[in-house]
């Protein structure tokens, strides 16, 4: 059987209704055949921008999908970028060369699946009403739990305890072994719950009201709440010894999550319906009217903002890839605030998030996935 052929028997059985890479490429044929001498319909990004000297192709695939099924989410968790398809056709590929790790169906289609986690060696997903687990080298479900209530945002764990938020206003705690709902806890105000984040020590809760609240990992202790004027919206981010969220009273908070000392916020002038993208160094928040604003970790100042700027696609070496509203890729200089250069995505509509490293992920719903670098 020859590499293309066993290609395409690999990806028809795993990824008919995914998202993140149609048709089949192989590896073999990428690397070998020059991007200048390959059609254009196989291009997610200009030739001019292929023909620079400032980013490069490190990998790309094209995934067959259904007629009328695209491409729906794409994200990082760990060493992998996992898709979900409008048709709840999970893809999971190694987000160094490309490869397909697995594909199947996650849900029936129509079914939510809110959130996808990654803890130890083990995904987790709430899907339709059911607390699942996930092999993360195979898709194949390992364990599931009815909750007994629909839930609000993804759920949480440590290496206790799950925690799931649902409709009821409550957080629920569960034993992670047998899945035993331990306690329960909500809000003072009964509001409703936007995130859960976990720690070993403690889990934190916002609301659609503002409350932002510690407490105790195994029991319904309370261990401090900080409040802002809007709602916190979903998700919250915990990066080492800092919690940061984006409220709807138009701010960007980052609070000492140990003990719930407000550090600083920044006034973005309009509301948030966005949480922020945090890296080692910057903060970065999107507002709709407001564009991109670039805020320095350690101060709450402002660096730099960009009317035009969606979201970050990749930070290194004080550089900024940053995507536009007119599907362009913009590079910052985070220290001089400069606009580096542009370059032409128009066939760019789906991407993954990229705070740890240089390494572009782009996608179209289609399904053609691709990673760039910049070129060192």
């Amino acid at each position: 059987m020859s590499k293309m052929s066993r290609c395409r028997s690999v990806l028809l059985v795993g990824l008919l209704a995914f998202t993140a890479v149609p048709g089949c490429i192989s590896q073999d044929n990428v690397s070998q055949q020059p991007v200048s001498q390959q059609p254009v319909s196989q291009w997610l990004v200009s030739p001019e921008l292929l023909g620079t000297d400032k980013l490069e192709i490190i990998w790309r695939n094209e995934l067959p999908l259904k007629q009328g099924e695209s491409l729906k989410d794409l994200r990082i968790l760990g060493g992998r970028i996992y898709g979900l398809s409008d048709r709840n056709y999970m893809v999971s590929l190694n987000r160094e060369n490309g490869n397909v790790i697995f594909s199947r169906p996650v849900a029936p289609v129509g079914f939510p699946v809110i959130g996808l986690e990654l803890y130890k060696d083990e995904l987790f997903s709430i899907i339709g009403n059911r607390l699942v687990e996930i092999n993360p080298d195979s898709g194949i479900e390992r364990r599931a739990k009815h909750l007994g209530f629909n839930a609000v945002c993804p759920a949480a764990r440590n290496s206790s305890y799950f925690y799931a938020a649902g409709t009821d206003r409550r957080v629920h705690t569960l034993r992670a072994g047998d899945k035993v709902q331990v306690f329960e806890v909500a809000a003072e105000n009964d509001s409703m719950i936007t995130s859960i984040v976990a720690d070993e020590r403690f889990f934190v809760f916002t609301t659609d009201t503002g409350n932002c609240v510690s407490v105790t990992s195994d029991g319904p202790n309370r261990l401090w709440q900080f409040d802002a004027a809007g709602g916190i919206v979903e998700p919250i981010i915990k990066d080492r010894n800092s919690l940061f969220f984006a409220s709807k009273d138009t701010n960007v908070y980052r609070l000492n999550i140990f003990t719930g000392r407000f550090i600083w916020k920044y006034q973005t002038g309009a509301t948030l319906e966005k949480s922020p993208r945090v890296t080692q160094e910057v903060v970065y928040q999107y507002a709709r009217t407001k564009g991109l604003a670039a805020i320095d970790r350690k101060s709450g100042d402002v660096l730099w903002s960009l009317a035009k700027g969606v979201d970050l696609l990749a930070q290194a070496d004080g550089k900024a890839y940053v995507i536009t509203n007119t599907a362009e890729l913009v590079v910052m200089d985070n220290k001089k605030a400069e606009r580096l250069y542009s370059a032409n995505l128009a066939g760019v509509s789906r991407y993954a998030v990229n705070v740890t490293d240089s390494k572009i992920y782009i996608a179209d719903e289609a399904g053609r996935i691709a990673c760039l670098k910049p070129v060192e």
